[in-house]
């Protein structure tokens, strides 16, 4: 990476946790992160799932047609996912792998977070047979890392999620590639960083820059609200530290998800922020708050592929240190969306080479 006083130039990154949903949405949306990233890891969490392998080319050509009519020109490359299922057959994931489009396999647990009621209800006990064909064929399972018990606080739902999941999961399968989505505490990043085997961790910019006195700051901000919730600030300093560390099994997945701002703002809002249109912005400014800006080309471009066995960019991108402010509002063939921090002043420019 070149570091100028003003300017940053690294390799192109990469997204390895996308929501770009379907239809109206989708085409609203994905020139904003082809604008920015080369690939994607794309949410397989649409109405109804994309459970197959058929489903996810589907889906994949819509996206592509999507980002025609959006009139973004630079190439990108949708990865796609399957949704698990307590049904998800072992030859679905052969299927998926010989297609050379489905790069990883999601697991929500039921009910843990948008469009997830059909979900996994207990992981070993309905998805023993996907699992070992996943370990089989390296297909990596991308883990939603909590628990829906109510009984579980909602903002240790992911420590639990460790202990009641993670360690059998990876005790009974211990090749099987597994990133821990999203994370959002120290117990996260601290058991990323320390497991044995193939792991690793995506974070997003809002858990980096942010902890949970955002979502009641001046009153209750619905655009704050996303899942995994953010949580306190030891946790928040934790993930910063890992993610700016020189460890290999952190990189960047924006967890960016779209709704308009009436979904958002309402008796029972959605979950989710919106990030996509000034992610890197975003993560400049996180890195940049730690003096490691040095860190971030292998944190957003370089540790990714590594984990999933894929090629670094060969394109390059800059960020100028130009002070812009963030948009109150996109105003988007779907409807207003309210971007993550909107209204506020960052640092940083993206510039496309």
């Amino acid at each position: 990476m070149t570091v100028a006083l003003q300017q940053l130039r690294f390799r192109r990154p990469d997204d390895w946790h996308v929501h770009l949903r379907d239809g109206d949405m989708l085409e609203s949306v994905v020139g904003h992160t082809a604008r920015q990233f080369a690939r994607a890891i794309v949410m397989p969490n649409l109405t109804p799932p994309v459970t197959t392998t058929e489903q996810a080319i589907q889906y994949k050509d819509r996206i592509m047609t999507a980002l025609a009519v959006s009139g973004q020109t630079a190439s990108f490359t949708p990865l796609m996912t399957l949704y698990l299922t307590n049904n998800t057959p072992a030859s679905e994931i052969a299927k998926a792998k010989a297609s050379g489009v489905v790069h990883g396999v999601k697991l929500y647990p039921a009910g843990a977070t948008t469009n997830s009621d059909a979900g996994v209800t207990d992981l070993l006990k309905h998805c023993g047979a996907a699992l070992e064909a996943m370990q089989q064929h390296q297909m990596p399972l991308l883990v939603h890392g909590e628990v829906t018990d109510p009984d579980v606080d909602v903002f240790d739902r992911e420590a639990v999620f460790i202990d009641r999941v993670m360690l059998p999961l990876r005790q009974q399968f211990p090749e099987l590639k597994v990133v821990f989505e999203h994370i959002t505490t120290q117990q996260g990043a601290d058991y990323v960083a320390t497991a044995e085997g193939p792991i690793a961790a995506t974070i997003t910019p809002q858990h980096l820059l942010y902890n949970r006195n955002a979502l009641f700051s001046g009153g209750l901000r619905p655009h704050w609200y996303c899942l995994p919730i953010l949580k306190r600030e030891p946790h928040r300093q934790a993930l910063l530290a890992a993610a700016t560390s020189d460890s290999s099994r952190f990189f960047l997945g924006t967890d960016s998800a779209p709704h308009v701002k009436g979904r958002k703002e309402m008796d029972c809002g959605c979950a989710g922020c919106y990030s996509a249109w000034h992610a890197l912005e975003l993560y400049a400014t996180a890195f940049d708050s730690v003096g490691k800006l040095d860190r971030l080309e292998a944190f957003a471009s370089l540790n990714g592929p590594a984990f999933y066995g894929l090629p670094v960019n060969e394109e390059y991108v800059t960020l100028e240190r130009v002070q812009t402010t963030i948009p109150e509002v996109l105003d988007l063939k779907a409807g207003d969306l309210v971007p993550l921090a909107a209204g506020e002043a960052m640092a940083w420019r993206f510039k496309a080479d």
